[in-house]
């Protein structure tokens, strides 16, 4: 489509989603009429007016407050995980699980497969959305499907050889552990028939795509979604691996400052909003994910004509503040990749010392390091301090630790460990 024909489409569909929300979801209908506003815009921009939804909006209406459709109308539930407080509930109709396997069958598309392919989806099933959303969009695509689901990491490695796995569906985090366990076990991975993976659900540093694709012989494709908007399928990468293609036709997306909540011009990184056009279960309006990126401007290669999102560099709700400074996990990462020696493993552990906050990041070295010279590890220990240091603008204590002793996950990894409320 061309730009102009997709806007008149997302506007044509953006009146349709303000005038079924206000009909059908109290909470819309209430703001709406607080804010004096009718719930219909004359063009895309007049969205601008209209209040944000927020996660704790979902948390409040739970389970079912925020659904636009009766229950019986309502096929499947997800949630997210309530990790951070209350879980929050999303319905899907039966159209709305056809338009999510048509948008991970692009997905998939999007990562060079094809109906010949052999889909691994090694996402966890269940309640979460990554396993159901990639295994649905995989048999649309007419791909051989394995839902294997997260977990028995050698079993992953075994059907990987014996079944012929040319897509692998996880996340990077469980990927890498792929890898290494397919070493451990004697398998080069590289020799396996795998050549794409579409990995998502965490953030993860182009340092460590490089990684994976070494490890395992594949292009490493990000993947982007939410389960408040739909799950995995929101936007993607294709093989150009140069900026996600927002699927506009189904989300409107804005960026905006996340200190003023005014837009920003393209090419401006800020906080993202999306608002979902075609979903009939939970339409949300102007939903603050909480996520950091920017639209990228100019063509992609791969000629497709929907915008691009930069692959996401954090959370508002993940950034540490060290000393005044704003640290996001993925810049410790970037840093900690390119030092030779250096874990591509790690976490940041806060503690309390006496009335302060502590940082300490811990690194997992390479077998290569060796952990009885004291000289060499003080050395690899100060470099990594020092680089942090140079690339954060923040000083941090650096704590080396022996390969294998960081816990690998499955699914997501848990990148900061908060300790500061233990002992009170």
């Amino acid at each position: 489509m061309s730009r102009p024909e997709l806007e008149a489409l997302q506007l044509e569909r953006l009146n349709g989603l303000l005038g079924r929300v206000y009909e059908h979801v109290p909470l819309y209908k209430n703001r709406f009429d607080e804010a004096g506003l009718a719930p219909h815009v004359n063009a895309l921009e007049d969205l601008a007016a209209f209040p944000f939804t927020v996660k704790n909006d979902m948390r409040a209406a739970y389970p079912y407050g925020m659904f636009a459709v009766p229950l019986r109308d309502i096929v499947r539930v997800h949630s997210s995980s309530g990790t951070t407080g209350q879980v929050t509930v999303v319905g899907y109709t039966r159209a709305d699980l056809e338009m999510w396997s048509d948008l991970m069958a692009r997905t998939l598309v999007c990562a060079g497969a094809t109906p010949d392919d052999v889909v691994q989806v090694a996402y966890g099933y269940g309640l979460f959305t990554g396993g159901l959303g990639a295994h649905y969009g995989s048999e649309r695509l007419g791909c051989v499907t394995i839902p294997i689901s997260g977990g028995n990491t050698r079993r992953q490695v075994q059907v990987m050889k014996d079944y012929g796995t040319t897509i692998l569906a996880c996340t990077p985090s469980y990927a890498t552990l792929i890898g290494e366990t397919a070493l451990e076990m004697g398998i080069d991975p590289r020799e396996l028939p795998l050549k794409a993976g579409i990995f998502g659900a965490e953030p993860w540093s182009n340092s460590m795509r490089d990684q994976i694709e070494e490890l395992l012989g594949i292009k490493a494709i990000d993947i982007y979604g939410l389960s408040e908007v739909m799950g995995p399928g929101v936007a993607s990468e294709c093989q150009c691996q140069c900026g996600l293609h927002v699927n506009e036709d189904h989300f409107l997306v804005e960026i905006l400052d996340p200190e003023t909540l005014t837009p920003v011009p393209d090419g401006t990184k800020g906080e993202v909003v999306f608002t979902t056009l075609t979903k009939q279960g939970i339409p949300l309006v102007r939903y603050r994910t909480r996520d950091l990126s920017r639209i990228l401007t100019g063509e992609c290669a791969c000629g497709r004509t929907f915008r691009r999102l930069e692959r996401f560099t954090g959370r508002t709700d993940d950034m540490l503040i060290i000393h005044g400074v704003n640290v996001f996990p993925s810049q410790i990462e970037q840093v900690l990749m390119g030092i030779l020696g250096g874990g591509r493993l790690y976490q940041v552990v806060l503690t309390k010392r006496g009335a302060m906050d502590h940082v300490e990041v811990h690194v997992e070295v390479g077998p290569e390091v060796p952990f009885d010279e004291v000289r060499v590890l003080e050395a690899l220990r100060a470099r990594v301090a020092a680089e942090i240091a140079s690339a954060l603008a923040v000083n941090m204590s650096v704590k080396l630790v022996e390969p294998k002793s960081i816990q690998r996950f499955e699914g997501k990894a848990q990148r900061v460990v908060d300790k500061r409320g233990e002992g009170e």
